[in-house]
């Protein structure tokens, strides 16, 4: 999913999530909207699947399953977990839907998802990123499978680099070197690299680098690892980049970093591959990606974009939905979805992305990327802004270790509710 519109989690959630697991499959009475000649897929975002792609599976829907339809309603992601708690306990029940890979452990723990475990053969051999197969995966059963994928990497002004001295970095230290001293050359309110206080999603990649985690599983339980060893060391240079690299605010998040890179006001940023085109047009030629590279090299560990598929567990098309995932799944539709900058399900069409740099740092950046703790629980931590909290202490110079065991308490009584 877009990483600035996380769904919160309220208490009311977690009521209905619990209604929803007890209410099970569905009665003979249920019937998906739109009816049994109608499919109804629900994706998140104004236009995060790009129209011209839409548009074609609607149609070829149509065209494979005669006085069949598909129906696609767009649901913004800051409505999309209040919407489904409701809608997939209802007979109303959208039939496939798309759930950001953060959330959906959320409605997999539930059963909320039909289970495909026996089904993934008939998407094919290549299913990925590994990453998030796993976050679709609860109690070793597989109910919702990856649709597109957009790891993090660094974007940068080459004429910045050239102008500095500085090479593309090819290690952690080097990239924290090359990004304060492009700091220190521009003006004060010119950020070597574009780092916002609260935007954990980015900063969460030096804890990774460095061999840290957020949570880790033990005998059954959630333990937080803010403040292991590794995940200090992580810390410890991220805070060094807040002081010395970025001028972004200390309380800000990720949204819209390209925003401070199309003003001028920084010569790197770090997003998903999308973003790429959020740059301005004037500022093309001179755009340069890489991934983040790790501390011995390579690409480092990243936070993982993008979403996963489920069919409802309530739905009445439970045959034609997962047609529509094989359809998704076609050579057609992943080849159309690496034409367009989404990291396609199928790894056979990663190389469609482009053979440029940006489409090398997107595919490096995945080889390698992490998702947030899989546990049912993640979205309260997300609702209550846990993570943002943290980071925005960091950022403001708080000490390290007491913040990390702190937030570590309030991970390990969130994860193990």
């Amino acid at each position: 999913m877009k990483f600035t519109k996380i769904a919160a989690a309220t208490a009311a959630t977690a009521l209905a999530l619990t209604a929803l697991a007890a209410c099970g499959g569905s009665s003979d009475g249920d019937k998906a909207e739109g009816g049994s000649d109608t499919v109804t897929l629900w994706l998140a975002g104004k236009e995060d699947t790009p129209k011209k792609v839409e548009d074609w599976l609607v149609k070829e829907f149509a065209a494979q399953h005669k006085g069949k339809n598909l129906k696609v309603q767009h649901i913004d992601w800051g409505e999309l977990i209040p919407r489904l708690n409701t809608a997939l306990q209802s007979d109303k029940t959208p039939d496939v839907v798309e759930v950001g890979n953060t959330q959906a452990a959320t409605f997999t723990s539930v059963g909320a998802f039909t289970d495909l475990t026996d089904k993934l053969e008939d998407l094919g051999s290549n299913i990925g990123p590994k990453s998030f197969v796993e976050a679709g995966t609860y109690d070793g059963k597989v109910s919702a499978v990856p649709y597109y994928w957009g790891s993090r990497y660094i974007f940068y002004s080459k004429k910045a680099f050239k102008d500095a001295g500085i090479e593309v970095p090819t290690t952690l230290e080097g990239f924290n070197k090359a990004a304060t001293q492009l700091k220190s050359e521009g003006n004060s309110k010119f950020s070597g690299f574009w780092l916002p206080g609260q935007d954990w999603r980015n900063g969460i990649s030096w804890i990774f680098a460095n061999g840290g985690d957020i949570a880790k599983q033990e005998d059954g339980k959630w333990v937080a690892t803010l403040s292991s060893p590794e995940s200090i060391k992580g810390l410890t240079e991220l805070q060094g980049l807040y002081e010395k690299a970025t001028t972004a605010p200390k309380d800000g998040k990720d949204a819209e970093p390209w925003t401070a890179y199309n003003n001028g006001e920084a010569a790197m940023f770090m997003a998903p591959s999308w973003a790429r085109w959020s740059v301005d047009e004037k500022l093309a030629k001179d755009l340069g990606g890489f991934p983040l590279p790790g501390v011995d090299g390579g690409a480092a560990p990243v936070f993982a974009g993008g979403s996963n598929l489920g069919i409802s567990a309530k739905s009445k098309n439970q045959d034609l939905s997962f047609d529509l995932l094989k359809l998704i799944y076609s050579d057609e539709f992943q080849e159309q979805l690496a034409k367009n900058g989404l990291g396609p399900a199928n790894d056979s069409f990663t190389g469609l992305m482009g053979d440029d740099e940006f489409a090398k740092a997107a595919v490096a950046a995945a080889s390698n990327s992490k998702l947030t703790p899989a546990s049912p629980e993640w979205a309260s931590v997300e609702s209550a802004s846990v993570m943002e909290e943290f980071f925005g202490k960091i950022a403001s110079g708080d000490d390290v270790a007491s913040a990390a065991k702190a937030t570590d308490d309030k991970l390990n009584a969130a994860l193990n509710k």
